[in-house]
């Protein structure tokens, strides 16, 4: 890093383990929420034009996402991992080795990129068959599902980029980046669906092609940053070329993450399969929640995610009863954001699902589901949180049981057996929802117990 970077870093760093907690927490997750407004403006534009086309299309995003995140979430606990090492050493100050660490993060996210984009367009033909996919939607849900494999290396990347700035303070950066390719993809959705100015009409595949080209150009404007030396990262060829024992160390703290990420995405593949049991109006009806659920948790996640740069700086300068302290803060402002935002969805229901599509069978299954899910949302709010804590500390073995508890001792059983149980989707809605609030409870009782609280870097030479 060059002086003037450096100085800025470690400016940043002196704010977070030393400055105002709360003015501190908002100052960087006010870039992140926006961030996150803007990733759901682009989740909700994609379903307000599917729905336009019926609720077969609508429904294509939503049965890739489970395959597309699992093997994305293998990636993400290599993320997690150079995420917890960065911002650790950045508390430390020792800068030298964050920004070898990121180079060994970036050059093993590219390899791995690569490898997932090959099987996942191989494997997704089975992968919609375990998931029982309905006829109507089949054709839909594997042309979208193949064209955002094609496209994960570049967004792997952009993922990576977004980690690595995040670790040591930067939220802004990211945020323009991420704005820029979302606005493009919003952009591109009704000219590449519906073939508007003389484009190709593609439907669902035009909405997967804009959003495989605004990451692909998202990644390439990172990587220029990270190269150039333009943010507070600078990676060179000789960064990027394989340290064997710092990806030993990856693998050690990003294993357990990868683990829990990916068994958490195979749970909702499973889970997806148990809600199509019930039709496609069932999904279609689940795929519109999420999105909203998404936008609400657009301002818990910021808080979370500046909370985790935050605990893993102070973890890494040894000063952990602050990091409590911050995360105690942050999981208080997350349960009141949430909670507003719930009572606004069952107050406003009916407006809310009639904007993205005017089905009635569809609009008569969301009253179930506002009903027997929506007011556990907070809870899982608590959940989010404590699972970030471990992560940014770099203890993701703890991360990687709770979510293993919330969703195969939990969620998967109680939704199946309730709904088999009620013979409807009601057991569905309300399993899912026993599943938040039970596992919320207890991961704040773990974390209370403050097992987290110790680094992982290794002691200054």
């Amino acid at each position: 890093m060059d002086g003037d970077r450096r100085d800025k870093i470690d400016a940043m760093r002196q704010q977070i383990v030393e400055g105002h907690v709360e003015k501190t927490l908002i100052k960087l997750a006010s870039p992140l929420i926006i961030n996150n407004l803007v990733q759901v403006l682009y989740n909700l534009t994609d379903t307000f034009w599917l729905g336009k086309l019926g609720r077969e299309e609508l429904s294509a995003p939503g049965t890739a996402w489970p395959l597309v995140w699992f093997f994305m979430s293998i990636g993400m606990g290599f993320a997690i991992a150079g995420f917890a090492f960065v911002s650790q050493y950045v508390g430390a100050k020792r800068y030298d080795e964050a920004n070898r660490a990121a180079g060994s993060l970036y050059s093993l996210m590219m390899i791995f990129s690569a490898i997932v984009a090959v099987v996942g367009v191989l494997i997704a033909p089975l992968a919609m068959d375990f998931m029982n996919v309905t006829p109507e939607v089949y054709d839909y849900a594997l042309s979208y599902t193949r064209i955002v494999f094609i496209g994960i290396p570049f967004s792997f990347t952009l993922f990576a980029f977004n980690f690595l700035l995040r670790a040591i303070g930067d939220t802004k950066t990211p945020m323009k980046i991420n704005a820029f390719t979302v606005f493009l993809n919003i952009v591109l959705d009704p000219f590449l669906i519906f073939g508007w100015l003389g484009f190709p009409a593609l439907g669902v595949v035009g909405a997967a092609v804009a959003t495989m080209v605004s990451n692909s150009i998202g990644s390439l404007i990172g990587g220029y940053l990270l190269f150039k030396g333009r943010v507070g990262i600078h990676l060179t060829l000789e960064s990027l070329k394989p340290h064997w024992d710092f990806y030993k160390r990856i693998f050690r703290v990003g294993i357990p993450s990868s683990v829990g990420f990916s068994t958490d995405a195979l749970g909702f593949v499973v889970l997806t399969r148990i809600i199509y049991g019930y039709g496609t109006v069932a999904f279609a009806t689940y795929s519109i929640a999420n999105r909203l659920i998404n936008f609400m948790f657009a301002f818990a996640n910021g808080i979370s995610q500046a909370m985790g740069t935050m605990v893993g700086q102070n973890v890494g300068a040894e000063k952990y009863e602050r990091a409590k302290k911050i995360a105690e803060k942050a999981m208080l402002i997350n349960f009141i954001i949430l909670s507003a935002g719930t009572a606004i969805v069952i107050v406003f229901r009916p407006q809310i699902f009639g904007f993205f599509i005017k089905d009635p069978e569809v609009l008569a299954e969301s009253v179930k589901f506002v009903k027997y899910f929506a007011v556990s949302l907070p809870f899982f709010g608590i959940l989010s949180a404590v699972s970030n804590v471990f992560q940014s500390a770099g203890h993701t073995k703890k991360a990687m049981v709770l979510g293993m508890i919330r969703l195969w001792i939990l969620r998967i059983p109680l939704a199946y057996g309730l709904g088999q149980f009620l013979n409807d989707t009601i057991g569905v809605w309300l399993g899912m929802g026993l599943s938040n609030i039970l596992s919320a409870l207890f991961a704040l009782a773990w974390f209370l117990r403050g097992s987290w609280m110790r680094k992982i870097i290794e002691k200054a030479p």
